[in-house]
């Protein structure tokens, strides 16, 4: 082997890299991932790894990377980028994949949309996790600029997935989370990192959204973002359950079901295919 396939795809703008490498043969490690990302034509936000399935029914095992190594839980839009991807391969309307956030069925809704099942979100404080106790996660004492006159304060915090943390903002444009986006991400008060977003809130069925992603920083978009900002703003009594999210990249619409789990549709896009050079990867014997 010399050489690996990998598909260069994007969810309504997040840039994603699929490697199917569910044959066997390879291993991904954090460097190899970091290699990916820094070759020509292979940059992504998140790089989704498909090894073999761990149990009957399930279609594959999914690791995911973010740009800078790191390890993430949940990608909502590279997830709907593998089900574009496997479906149309292997003539199926849905998927069931393994991935550390838990089990994730993955539907074609139509019309070109994927839907991705995002599981139930969590709301205790150490199951977030937060550094220390909060009782009411819809709100945390946290903020940036001056105690009398903060410029960000008072996030709702979530994991779907991943940390989220959403500031509710009256204009996403008004604010550089360029600037805030790494100080937040790494702040004392969670210990595992976190994803941050500023929402701003049109009506009751549609919230705009910039995004910070943990290990990725600026994204067009990040779906696991959109649900913890969707399942926040209905929380909070800010929108119903039934919402719109608009990110720079594009909209996605999310579902929190009476259920209590959330359900994700939108687009994905295969961009290009290539091939990278085997000696990138870990275990991988020499031609």
């Amino acid at each position: 082997m010399t050489t690996v396939p990998y598909a260069k795809m994007n969810g309504i703008g997040n840039e994603i890299v699929v490697l199917d490498l569910r044959a066997g043969g390879v291993t991904v490690t954090p460097e190899a991932a970091r290699a990916i990302g820094a070759t020509p034509g292979a940059h992504f936000d998140q790089l989704m790894v498909l090894y073999p399935p761990r149990a009957a029914g399930l279609d594959a095992t999914m690791k995911i990377f973010n740009i800078d190594g790191s390890l993430s839980a949940a990608c909502g839009n590279g997830t709907r980028c593998v089900g574009l991807l496997l479906m149309a391969a292997e003539a199926k309307s849905s998927l069931l994949l393994q991935s550390d956030a838990g089990l994730l069925t993955v539907k074609d809704a139509g019309d070109g949309m994927i839907s991705v099942d995002m599981g139930k979100p969590k709301f205790g404080w150490a199951d977030i996790p937060l550094a220390e106790p909060f009782q009411d996660t819809r709100y945390i004492e946290l903020q940036i600029g001056p105690i009398d006159r903060p410029v960000l304060h008072s996030p709702s915090v979530v994991n779907v997935g991943n940390p989220h943390a959403i500031f509710w903002v009256d204009d996403v444009t008004a604010h550089d989370l360029g600037r805030f986006g790494p100080m937040l991400e790494n702040h004392p008060i969670f210990p595992e990192r976190a994803n941050i977003s500023l929402a701003e809130v049109l009506s009751p069925d549609h919230v705009r959204v910039k995004v910070w992603e943990r290990g990725a920083g600026l994204t067009q978009a990040c779906g696991s973002a959109a649900c913890a900002v969707a399942v926040a703003a209905a929380r909070t009594r800010r929108t119903g359950r039934h919402v719109r999210i608009s990110l720079p990249g594009g909209d996605l619409v999310i579902d929190w079901r009476d259920d209590d789990r959330i359900v994700m549709t939108g687009p994905a896009e295969l961009e290009h295919v290539g091939e990278l050079p085997a000696a990138i990867f870990a275990g991988v014997a020499a031609a």
